[in-house]
């Protein structure tokens, strides 16, 4: 069931969306690779949450936004903090709404502990029966 949903949610997949952040994030910092992290990241975070929104409907959850999915993925236990992904929306909105290299910057320094957070969704999905 998870799997299925991990692989495809609006003709979109969370696992390439997140293997694109990690292929960037491997790279030497520069301008570039830091703005097409922040895409990566983007990209990978409305995905979490569009795939969280998908499993808890099975489960017979209804969630209408990010926020609402978040909270309600910790009573499934694939997080364990919403809170979490509160700052993740917080970074997300600063860097869609203005673009300032010390913005950049600050959410690019954030960017390997989401693909630490990212990593445990994914793999608590995965063992959700």
């Amino acid at each position: 069931m998870s799997w299925k949903i991990l692989n495809k949610v609006e003709g979109q997949s969370l696992l390439d969306a997140h293997a694109a952040l990690q292929r960037s994030l491997a790279q030497p910092e520069n301008e570039f690779l830091r703005n097409s992290s922040i895409q990566c990241f983007e990209f990978t975070l409305e995905l979490v949450w569009k795939t969280l929104k998908r499993v808890l409907e099975v489960y017979g959850i209804e969630t209408s936004n990010s926020r609402d999915s978040f909270r309600a993925a910790v009573k499934i236990k694939v997080i364990d903090s919403p809170e979490v992904w509160f700052r993740y929306i917080e970074l997300r909105n600063l860097s869609s709404h203005i673009y300032k290299e010390e913005v950049a910057i600050k959410i690019y320094k954030e960017l390997s502990q989401f693909d630490t957070d990212v990593k445990l969704v994914v793999d608590r999905l995965k063992k959700l029966n």
